[in-house]
Formats: C-alpha cells, sequence, structure tokens
C-alpha cells in the first residue's frame, strides 16, 4: 500500500502504548476517500480505493512495516482527573514520512476495543465519522490547524448505543496524538524517565528549532503556550465552539483535534454551549481561552520538574503561562482587525469589535452572515441594507456603521481591494449544523451519500462566492435548527 512508515512514537518504548491489533469488520465499504490528501501524504489513491486498499482503511488488513498502539494518556475531564484514559477506541498504525518531509500519524478510529476502552465496545457510529470527517476538512478549509480525514468506511456491522447503528471507521490524520494528557500521564507516576523521554520527543518532533535550547523544557511549555493561544483565537473568529476541551483533547502540536459535540455558532452569543455533557457551560464559546490557559497550566505543572533552572523553574512556568494572554490578544485583535477591513493597529480596534459583539448578541444575528455582508458594506454604502437585516432592530446596526464606516475612511487604500481582503477572511460557508446532521441523516438512514458529497464539496472553498450553492449559507430556519450536539461514543 506504499505507506512508509517511520515508527518513531513506538521506538520510545512500551511504557508509552499497548500493542494492539484492529478487529476485522464483516463487510467493509469505502464511503469517501480523501483523494487530494492520499496525493499529499505520498500514497495511492487508486490503491487505496481497491478492495485490498478498503481493508486496510478498515483495519481488516495491516500494510507491510505497521506497528498498532493504542497510545496511553491520563486527561482532566471537565476539571477532574482521570489517570486511566488512553486510545479505547483509537488505533494508530504508524508514522509516515510524507513528500513534502512532514512527520504524520495514521490512526484508525473505530477499529475495535484496547486496553484503554474501559468496558467500551471500541467502535465508532458512522454518524460521528462522518461528522469528524465533514468538520475536520472544513477547519483545514478555513486555515485552521486541524487532524485531517483521510477516509471514512462503513463496517457492515451494527454498534449499540442508545439505538442499534451502522458502524464505520475515520482513518484520521495528524502532526502527532500526543496529548497534554500524555504527559500527565507519565507526571502523574512519578515516571521522570518516560516524561523526559516524551518532551525529548515532542521537541524534537514538532519543535525541532528548540534542540539545543538551554532549557528546552521551559522553551517548550513556552512554544506550547504560544501555538494553543494562536489556534484558539482562531477558532472564535470562526465562531467554532469545540464542546469538550479536555486536556486529553489538547494536543502539544497545536492542531484542533477530536470534533465530538462541537458546532459552529451560528446567532452570536458568548455564552453558547452545544455540547449535551458540557451541563455546566465549562466550555461555552467565549470561556474557550481560559479553558485553554487553565489546561496548559496543567502541563507546566508535569514540564516544571524538567526545567534546568531548578530554582526558577515555577516563576518562569508561571511566566510562561501568562503570556497566554498576550498571545492570545494579539493574535484575536489582528483577526477581528482582518475581518473588520482595518489595515491599522489602532488603540480602540477592541472597542470597537466589542461595540459590534455586543449589538449582534442583543439583536441574535448570525456571526458568520454578519461579517460575510460586511465584506460587500465595506466597497459600498448600498450593502448596508443587506446587513442591518440581519438585526432585530436595524437601528443598531445603523449606530454601529457609521463609526466603522469613519474609521475606514481614516485609512488610506482601495475599497474594492479591501473588501477583498475581507472575503479572504469572513467564510461565506461554514459546517453549520443543521446541514451536518442533514447530510448524516441522509447517508446513515437512508445510505445516500449525496447531501454528503454536495457538504463536502462546498466547504473546501468556504471563502469563494459560490452562487449556486447560496443556500448553504444561510442559517437553519426554526425547525431546523440543531440546539445539541453528542459525544461519538
Amino acid at each position: 500500500m506504499m505507506f512508509r512508515f517511520d515508527n518513531s512514537y513506538v521506538r520510545l518504548g512500551d511504557a508509552f502504548h499497548s500493542r494492539v491489533l484492529p478487529t476485522p469488520v464483516a463487510a467493509p465499504r469505502l464511503l469517501k476517500l480523501n483523494r487530494a490528501l492520499a496525493v499529499e501524504l505520498g500514497l495511492d489513491p487508486d490503491a487505496l480505493s481497491s478492495p485490498e486498499g478498503v481493508e486496510v482503511l478498515a483495519g481488516n488488513r495491516l500494510p507491510a512495516q505497521a506497528e498498532p498502539i493504542a497510545a496511553a494518556y491520563s486527561g482532566h475531564q471537565f476539571g477532574h482527573f482521570n489517570p486511566h484514559m488512553g486510545d479505547g477506541r483509537a488505533i494508530l498504525l504508524g508514522e509516515i514520512v510524507t513528500p513534502s518531509g512532514a512527520r504524520v500519524d495514521i490512526q484508525l478510529k473505530g477499529s475495535g476495543p484496547t486496553p484503554y476502552a474501559r468496558r467500551g465496545d471500541g467502535r465508532a457510529a458512522l454518524g460521528p465519522v462522518l461528522r469528524e470527517y465533514i468538520v475536520a476538512e472544513a477547519m483545514y478549509a478555513l486555515g485552521v490547524p486541524t487532524t485531517r480525514s483521510l477516509a471514512a468506511v462503513a463496517t457492515g456491522e451494527p454498534v449499540y448505543r442508545e439505538t442499534a447503528l451502522p458502524g464505520g471507521v475515520l482513518t484520521r490524520v495528524a502532526a502527532s496524538h500526543i496529548r497534554i494528557g500524555t504527559f500527565q500521564y507519565f507526571a502523574s507516576r512519578g515516571d521522570m524517565e518516560g516524561l523526559r523521554a516524551l518532551a525529548d520527543h515532542v521537541v524534537a518532533r514538532h519543535y525541532p528549532d528548540l534542540v539545543g535550547a538551554a532549557d528546552p523544557y521551559a522553551a517548550l511549555l513556552e512554544g506550547v503556550v504560544e501555538r494553543q493561544a494562536k489556534l484558539i483565537a482562531q477558532w472564535l473568529c470562526i465562531g467554532f465552539i469545540h464542546g469538550v476541551m479536555n486536556t486529553d483533547n489538547m494536543t502539544v502540536s497545536g492542531e484542533t483535534i477530536d470534533y465530538g459535540p462541537c458546532a459552529f455558532m451560528e446567532a452570536y452569543d458568548p455564552g453558547a454551549v452545544f455540547s449535551s455533557i458540557d451541563r455546566q457551560a465549562r466550555y461555552a464559546y467565549a470561556n474557550q481561552p481560559s479553558i485553554a490557559q487553565w489546561n496548559l497550566a496543567r502541563l507546566a505543572e508535569c514540564l516544571v520538574p524538567l526545567f534546568v533552572d531548578e530554582a526558577g523553574s515555577v516563576e518562569r512556568a508561571n511566566a510562561a503561562l501568562a503570556t497566554f494572554r498576550t498571545h492570545f490578544q494579539d493574535a484575536y485583535l489582528d483577526g477581528l482587525r482582518a475581518k473588520l477591513g482595518l489595515r491599522e493597529a489602532r488603540d480602540d480596534d477592541g472597542s470597537l469589535a466589542l461595540d459590534l459583539f455586543e449589538r449582534m448578541a442583543a439583536n441574535k444575528v448570525d456571526f458568520t452572515l454578519l461579517f460575510r455582508r460586511l465584506c460587500d458594506a465595506a466597497q459600498t454604502s448600498d450593502a448596508d441594507a443587506q446587513v442591518a437585516a440581519l438585526f432585530e432592530d436595524p437601528s443598531a446596526f445603523a449606530a454601529f456603521v457609521e463609526k466603522w464606516r469613519a474609521r475606514l475612511a481614516s485609512e488610506a487604500g482601495d475599497d474594492a481591494e479591501r473588501a477583498q481582503a475581507m472575503r479572504r477572511v469572513n467564510p461565506a460557508f461554514i459546517p453549520r449544523n443543521h446541514r451536518v446532521e442533514a447530510a448524516i441523516e441522509a447517508a446513515v438512514m437512508r445510505d445516500d451519500l449525496s447531501v454528503f458529497e454536495e457538504l463536502v464539496a462546498v466547504l473546501a472553498h468556504p471563502y469563494d462566492d459560490q452562487p449556486e450553492h447560496a443556500d448553504y449559507m444561510l442559517p437553519a430556519r426554526p425547525e431546523e435548527r440543531v440546539t445539541q450536539t453528542f459525544c461519538g461514543t
């Protein structure tokens, strides 16, 4: 199958994982192969879509040099520490080095129980598999660091949740699957040798510029803090709500991972929550920056014992954590300036954006549609009426637009160029919750993949005008609204 495996994580030793084989399934059927990603990885999409290839993607056949493992890790789940976690239904086939030189994991999700399954069946229902495929690839097209979806396979077997559901396997690609919870696993056991080996591996794999640094573990913490701060800023700028920001769902590579009960906000609401298991709104939209910083503090607790400067280790860790707010605010404000068409950075930019958000919240304005229509308004005031129409009280926009247009007028530059620049950061298309659910329902209940295929195709070009798919831009009608999303387990 031309997988060029070079399995560096396996070589770290048995303390890091359990060796386990995928459990074969009855009648695997390829539903979707990401051919463009396959080529990017240096794989042959025709071979992957052959009967033998589908056997590999389903876990029925192992490619040469695969060393399947389930990774061990711990994690804080909704603030409560669980020391005994790990991949309960995901098996890492191995790592490949792509033609561009990138090292990535190839993982099967839903491929059967592992030693960490905690009495679970290790399987995935087809709906969550398709959901992760859709949202992960949409996030990639939106320019957000993320795991990728290589393939979705139907297993031909049922899984049992509240009811019997068709089963599926997702082939996931990631820079790595190393999480904050992986560090917690070794730290909670007092295994300093394992912790140091893990940190060295992460530095070499994800932060090679830190190799040889005077204090590489302190520098590693600083690097992870910066990447995560910038990632969360990107989430907020597109209205994304992860839904389950546990420390085992936060990678040290800075990629978004685990698209379980995630959702994209429609009507702007800083307190928006969709996840059915987030009953206390811990992971609400506006809470995501503070939760990320809290999670990073747990990473700092793990790394501090490795710092070279033992006497000043706590102070340096706290200083690194304190930079999260600066990195986040800088990235978030830069994102908001771009969304608003502001070319220059000024002290009152945050206040201008906050004023707009307050008006949006009071008027239940669709987040994505508002910013997309602002692109037209930046070019001509003739488009103001279309923006105002999104507000329950149109006068609320009229009060904002006067200040915004005065701010634009104070900067040099062509209005048409400004509008075009705004269209490159304000998507027309996001994976709206009702569209995702419609695609899943058609595929799972009626074996109709046409809705899924069309949605994936539209979301592959989120910043392009696609007049033939204009209805995909619109928020859900009242009867279509999805108020809760659910974890795939």
